[in-house]
C-alpha cells in the first residue's frame, strides 16, 4: 500500500476524514498529524450581561511547530507529500486570516517565524528529490471569520461587503499591498464600524507575502512539484482581484509555460478551498499508479452550459472551474474525440431525467461517470437527488458531490473519481480490490447521506430549533456556535435529534435503488476496470454508529459522519 503524508487545511471532516477515506478507496494510506496538533475551533468562551452577548474569545488553532516536526519525522516513510501551507504556517484556514496589529514587514523578510515553517518544504524536497511534493495554499477570503477572536456576525457581514467593493487596479506587488484601501477613482475608502480595517489589511498583507514566498522561493526554484492555490470566498471584483491577477501573471511568466494564469504541470489557481485535499490526493494517485499518464475527461451539461454560470462566492465560471480542476487532478480536458471519464454536470432541475438517462447509457457502455449537482446553492437539490437515488446505477458512480460552493463540489467529486479511477485500472490483487471498494462504497454513501439528507433536510430542523432557543437577544444566528449560544440542555437535545435523524436516513438511503443494501438486485459499485471491461461488487450492508454524527465545531454547518458500507 502506498503511503502519502498529508497535512490538511484543518480538522473538519471534509478536509480530514473524507480525504483519508478517499485514500483507502485508492489503496493509499494517508498519514496525518496528531489530531490535537491540527485541531481548530471557533471561540470557546464568552462574556455576557443578562440576555446580551458582549463578546467571544479563545479559539483554537493548530500547533505549527509540531506539524513541522511531524513532516520531518515521517518524510522517510512516505511515498509523497500533500501539505497545506495554511496549517503549516498559520495553524489552519481560520488562523491564516486572523486580524493583525502588524503586517510583518517587507518581502521576503516579512516574518522569519513564518518563512522558517514554510522552508520545511524545501528541506524535504532536498532530502527526497524523487518524491512528489504537492502543496495547497489559499488566497485570504473576503470576510473575517465569524466568532473567532471576538469577530461577531456583524463584523463578518461588514467585512465581506466592504471587501467586495472594487479597488483600483495595480500589478506591482508593493502597489497592491499599499493599495488595499484605494477606490478605482484613487480616493480612499472610509472607516468601518464592526471590524478594524487596518488590522484586516495587515492580515491580507501578511498572507499575500506568504503566497508570494511560496511561489517565488519554493515553487519557482523547484521545491514544490505542484502548487494548488485556492481562492476561498471570492467575487469577480474586490480586494482579492489584484492578488489573483498578480499570481496569474507570476504563473505565466515565472513557472514556465503558463497560459491565462494556469500551468497544469506546475501551478493552478481557482475558486476552491475545501476541495483541494481531494484534488491533490487524486493527482498523487495518478502519479503513483499511472506514472502521470493523463486520463481524458469530457463534461456534459444538463441545463445551462457552465460558461454562463458564475456562482456566488466565486470569480470563475463553472466551466472554467471544472476545466482547471481537471488540470489539478492530473487529467486532460477534452471537448471532442475519445475520452476515458465523463462528468455529468446537472445545472437545471428540469433536465435531471436526461442526466439519469446518460448515467444509464454510460454504465451500459462501461464509461466511468462522475456527477455534480449544481442546481442548489450549498447542498444537494431534493428533486435531483431523489432522481439519482431512484436510478440503480448511481451506486456505481466514481464520484459525486452536491456540497457547498461550486468549487467545493467540483474538487470533491473529481478528486474522489480520479483517485478511484487510477486505482481501478492498475490494481489486480483481489484482497486489495475488495478493501478499496468497501471504502469507496462508504464514501459514496456518505456523500448522499451528508450532502442531501443532512445538508438539505436535517439541517433545517436543527437550525430552526437553535434559533428558536437562542440564549441572547442580540444573536440572530446561534447555530453558528451552538455550544456558546444555546443552553447545554438545548445543545444536547440537538445532538440527540441529529443522531436520531441520521439513523433514520441511513436506513432510508440503504433502501434506495441506487444502493439496495442487502438485495440481490443491487447493481453494485465498480470493483475493477480491465481494459474496456468492468467487474462489480454488490452492496451488502450499511451501518452508522449511533454516537458518530456530531458537531465537531459546535456549529450547524459541519458534522462528523462515518457510515460503514460493506460489499460482496
Amino acid at each position: 500500500m502506498k503511503r502519502v503524508l498529508y497535512v490538511p487545511l484543518d480538522d473538519r471532516p471534509v478536509n480530514l476524514d473524507d480525504v483519508i477515506l478517499q485514500g483507502k478507496s485508492a489503496g493509499i494510506e494517508v498519514i496525518t498529524p496528531n489530531n490535537n496538533d491540527i485541531k481548530n475551533r471557533l471561540d470557546t468562551k464568552k462574556t455576557i450581561s443578562g440576555s446580551t452577548l458582549l463578546g467571544t474569545m479563545s479559539p483554537r488553532f493548530g500547533t505549527t511547530s509540531n506539524i513541522r516536526q511531524f513532516i520531518l519525522n515521517n518524510a522517510s516513510s512516505a511515498d509523497g507529500f500533500i501539505i497545506s501551507t495554511d496549517m503549516l504556517a498559520y495553524g489552519g484556514l481560520i488562523g491564516s486570516r486572523r486580524l493583525r496589529t502588524s503586517d510583518g514587514g517587507i518581502y521576503p523578510n516579512f516574518d522569519t517565524a513564518t518563512t522558517n515553517l514554510l522552508d520545511v518544504i524545501r528541506e524535504i524536497k532536498q532530502c527526497y528529490p524523487s518524491k512528489p511534493v504537492y502543496v495547497m495554499d489559499t488566497i485570504m477570503r473576503l470576510a473575517t471569520s465569524a466568532y473567532v477572536e471576538g469577530q461577531n456576525y456583524d463584523a463578518y457581514t461588514e467585512s465581506r461587503n466592504f471587501s467586495l467593493q472594487p479597488r483600483q487596479i495595480f500589478e506591482d506587488f508593493n502597489d497592491i499591498i499599499t493599495g488595499y484601501n484605494t477606490k478605482p477613482d484613487n480616493t480612499p475608502y472610509g472607516d468601518t464600524v464592526h471590524f478594524d480595517k487596518e488590522q484586516y489589511y495587515n492580515a491580507r498583507h501578511h498572507k499575500f507575502n506568504s503566497n508570494y514566498y511560496i511561489l517565488d522561493q519554493l515553487a519557482r526554484l523547484g521545491y514544490i512539484d505542484f502548487l494548488a492555490i485556492g481562492v476561498d470566498d471570492s467575487s469577480t471584483q474586490g480586494v482579492q482581484a489584484n492578488e489573483i491577477g498578480f499570481i496569474e501573471r507570476y504563473i505565466n511568466e515565472q513557472l514556465g509555460g503558463g497560459t491565462e494564469g494556469q500551468n497544469p504541470e506546475r501551478a493552478i489557481i481557482l475558486p476552491d478551498a475545501d476541495g483541494l485535499g481531494h484534488s491533490l490526493l487524486a493527482r498523487m494517485a495518478n502519479h503513483l499508479y499511472c506514472e502521470g499518464v493523463k486520463p481524458r475527461y469530457r463534461v456534459q451539461y444538463y441545463g445551462p452550459h457552465g460558461s454562463t454560470i458564475i456562482n456566488t462566492y466565486e470569480y470563475m465560471t463553472v466551466h472554467d472551474n471544472i476545466s482547471r480542476h481537471v488540470d489539478m487532478i492530473g487529467g486532460q480536458f477534452v471537448t471532442s474525440g475519445s475520452y476515458d471519464l465523463e462528468i455529468v454536470a446537472i445545472t437545471d432541475v428540469n433536465q435531471v431525467s436526461s442526466a439519469i438517462s446518460r448515467i444509464q447509457s454510460n454504465r451500459n457502455e462501461h464509461i466511468p461517470t462522475i456527477v455534480i449537482d449544481f442546481v442548489a446553492k450549498g447542498a444537494s437539490n431534493a428533486t435531483v437527488t431523489e432522481a439519482l437515488l431512484d436510478c440503480p446505477f448511481t451506486g456505481g458512480l466514481l464520484g459525486y458531490s452536491g456540497w457547498n460552493t461550486a468549487g467545493n463540489k467540483i474538487g470533491i467529486a473529481l478528486g474522489m473519481g480520479q483517485a478511484r479511477y487510477a486505482y481501478l485500472v492498475t490494481e489486480t490483487h483481489p484482497a486489495a480490490l475488495h478493501k478499496a471498494v468497501n471504502a469507496h462504497g462508504s464514501l459514496l454513501f456518505k456523500r448522499f447521506l451528508k450532502d442531501y439528507y443532512y445538508k438539505t433536510v436535517v439541517i433545517a430542523e436543527i437550525r430552526t430549533y437553535s434559533r428558536a432557543n437562542t440564549l441572547y437577544s442580540n444573536v440572530l444566528y446561534p447555530d453558528q456556535n451552538m455550544g456558546l449560544f444555546n443552553s447545554t440542555i438545548d445543545y444536547n437535545h440537538m445532538i440527540i435529534l441529529l443522531q436520531d435523524r441520521m439513523q433514520t436516513y441511513t436506513n432510508t438511503l440503504a433502501g434506495k435503488n441506487a444502493f439496495l443494501i442487502g438485495s440481490t438486485a443491487s447493481t453494485g459499485n465498480i470493483r475493477q476496470i480491465n481494459s474496456s471491461t468492468m467487474s462489480f461488487s454488490k452492496y451488502s450492508s450499511a451501518t452508522l454508529a449511533y454516537a458518530n454524527p456530531n458537531y465537531i465545531w459546535e456549529r450547524v454547518f459541519e458534522i462528523t459522519l462515518s457510515p460503514r458500507v460493506t460489499m460482496e
